[in-house]
């Protein structure tokens, strides 16, 4: 690939979680916003998205094997290296078949922010580039793809005081009393939350308290800008009864591969429970399980729940959010698998001129 396909290296941004003070000091800062200047082509890069359970990782695994690409983690969850299991992280094998960046990078103690995650997302992009390989950015975490695809608002770092407060406000009352607090304060915001969503509420009352504003006028504000790069986007959509088998289906090979014995090394690292890596799907319910309260049945059974209306909040928001152009956007109905792929090829066939001739082009 010519150097003039290649983009400016990246930046911080806002963090979801815990804003631009959360850009670790080892992250790479070439420049200052992701953004080509001069008169240069974009670069490309390829989206594969998709709720939980809909063969995201077999798909990218499998378009990088036919056009040479890197694949790029855009899942939250799949950043902790302490859960390789409960996350479905690409295995061992699967690594070493293509790169793959930013699975496993982050201990279960530290916060993945959005921010954190588009800086080292550019920077894989951009390494990706310089081997002549197409980026392939796959998972479902909507905020962390538009982070790249529509820019990142910048909001001001909160002080550990402040954020602190916040977490213990949080333990003591719960979501739905501290909803109800930030609806007082800030109804804007809280009409954007759903009252059992405890990370983003306390997000939100941390900034209302460190700044005095709203978190939703502090995202209308400028911020740093999209990647300066051509999007092409997979969007895996599968029927809902589908997906719900799958989930079950893998949850229970997940428990015979070792997510008990995964979550009780997590457990022994004695961490705060509002810390991303301990509210992972699976990790509560089994947490419960290893101290008495549930059985190993009802622990199952709340943990696929709680996967399959997470799945559903996925979906819709990969339905209402564009990621690329239109004509660039491939939605695909159904799930791949990572055993049976047999299908691929008429997949490639049947989107030849949307996806496949778009991310093959160079020049």
């Amino acid at each position: 690939m010519s150097a003039a396909n290649r983009p400016a290296s990246p930046t911080g941004g806002e963090s979801a979680a815990s804003g631009v003070d959360n850009v670790p000091s080892g992250a790479p800062h070439a420049a200052s916003s992701g953004v080509q200047g001069g008169d240069a082509a974009p670069s490309r890069a390829l989206i594969v998205a998709g709720p939980t359970c809909s063969g995201k990782s077999a798909l990218a695994l499998a378009l990088a094997r036919h056009v040479g690409g890197t694949v790029i983690n855009a899942d939250s969850m799949q950043v902790y290296r302490d859960l390789r299991v409960l996350t479905a992280r690409p295995t061992p094998a699967e690594e070493a078949e293509v790169p793959h960046r930013l699975y496993g990078v982050l201990p279960a103690s530290e916060t993945g922010s959005v921010a954190w995650w588009r800086n080292h997302a550019l920077a894989a992009m951009e390494e990706a580039w310089a081997s002549d390989r197409l980026p392939i950015l796959c998972g479902g975490t909507g905020l962390y793809l538009r982070a790249l695809t529509h820019g990142l608002s910048l909001v001001p770092p909160c002080p550990e005081d402040i954020r602190t407060a916040a977490r213990e406000l949080m333990a003591r009352e719960g979501p739905r009393a501290m909803h109800a607090r930030l609806a007082e304060c800030d109804p804007d915001m809280a009409a954007k939350l759903r009252a059992e969503d405890s990370q983003r509420i306390t997000r939100a009352w941390e900034v209302w308290q460190a700044t005095g504003r709203s978190l939703a006028w502090w995202q209308a504000q400028p911020g740093l800008p999209p990647a300066d790069c051509r999007f092409a986007a997979i969007r895996l959509l599968p029927d809902r009864a589908v997906l719900r088998a799958r989930i079950a289906a893998r949850f229970e090979a997940m428990l015979a591969r070792g997510a008990v014995k995964e979550v009780r090394a997590l457990l022994a690292q004695r961490l705060d429970p509002a810390l991303p890596a301990m509210r992972a799907h699976g990790v509560p319910e089994i947490a419960a399980m290893l101290a008495g309260d549930l059985t190993i049945g009802e622990a199952a059974r709340r943990a696929i729940v709680a996967t399959g209306q997470y799945t559903k909040r996925q979906a819709t928001w990969l339905a209402h959010h564009d990621l690329a152009a239109e004509n660039l956007t491939c939605t695909r109905d159904a799930c791949f698998s990572d055993a049976d792929f047999s299908d691929f090829t008429q997949f490639l066939e049947r989107n030849q001129s949307d996806i496949i001739s778009f991310i093959t082009q160079r020049g």
